[in-house]
């Protein structure tokens, strides 16, 4: 089966397809440019390199949030256009999910964090048991990082910690935990479409996909503009 994946929830676009149980292709970048002008041609250019026609393409995985908001929208707008004119199924994957699973095989308590602002993280917590099977401990939510790492420290595992979140609670971290903990490595630390792409198989054997008419990215909480609205709402009320 050949999965086009796809990941735009963060500062990271990445576009990879996937035959079966092999990686065809990855195109990964994480610099300061805006989805909108990266996205279609990174995908233009894996299609070509890879010299596959993407009418072969049988379902299309994407992180489905949560995330950047504009980030997920022009993932959204690109995966509904895609999966509607290829007429194939869209598989949603949680974006947290996704992230975790770079981490395939590990056998310590897995921990993504991606940035949310306000001393908030995006966040879960995951770990791969005795047969490997991916087992979601905790489903991802935004939360306080005070509260991530109290509950990490309650369960007195060691610990992975990835994400783009790294970087800014790096310190907090380092501080506060009192469990053995690590980071992960660069080449596995953020998003990648490869593991959207892998772990979108599974959902699928599973029957987990839709339409590209059903679709919705997942935004988990209320956009900055929203909540500034509100509070000026608030304020003048």
């Amino acid at each position: 089966m050949r999965i086009l994946g796809i990941d735009s929830s963060g500062l990271v676009a990445s576009v990879a397809v996937t035959d079966d149980d092999v990686l065809l292709g990855e195109f990964t970048t994480d610099y300061k440019k805006t989805h909108s002008t990266t996205l279609m041609p990174m995908l233009d250019e894996l299609i070509k390199m890879l010299g596959i026609d993407i009418k072969t393409i049988d379902a299309i995985a994407t992180a489905e949030g949560p995330g950047s908001f504009t980030g997920l929208r022009i993932g959204a707008a690109t995966v509904k256009g895609l999966a509607y004119a290829l007429k194939v199924p869209v598989i949603a994957v949680p974006t947290v999910d996704a992230i975790a699973y770079n981490l395939y095989g590990s056998k310590r308590l897995i921990c993504p964090l991606m940035d949310a602002r306000r001393q908030q993280a995006y966040s879960g917590l995951y770990r791969f048991d005795e047969t490997n099977e991916f087992v979601v401990k905790k489903e991802q939510e935004p939360e306080a990082i005070k509260d991530i790492i109290d509950r990490i420290n309650i369960a007195d595992e060691p610990v992975t910690f990835l994400g783009d979140g790294v970087p800014v609670f790096k310190d907090y971290i380092e501080k506060n935990a009192t469990v053995d903990y690590d980071f992960a490595p660069a080449f596995c630390s953020r998003q990648r479409a490869g593991a959207v792409a892998s772990l979108g198989k599974k959902y699928f054997d599973r029957e987990f996909y839709t339409s590209a008419e059903e679709f919705r990215p997942v935004y988990l909480r209320k956009s900055q503009a929203e909540r500034e609205r509100e509070e000026k709402a608030g304020a003048n009320a």
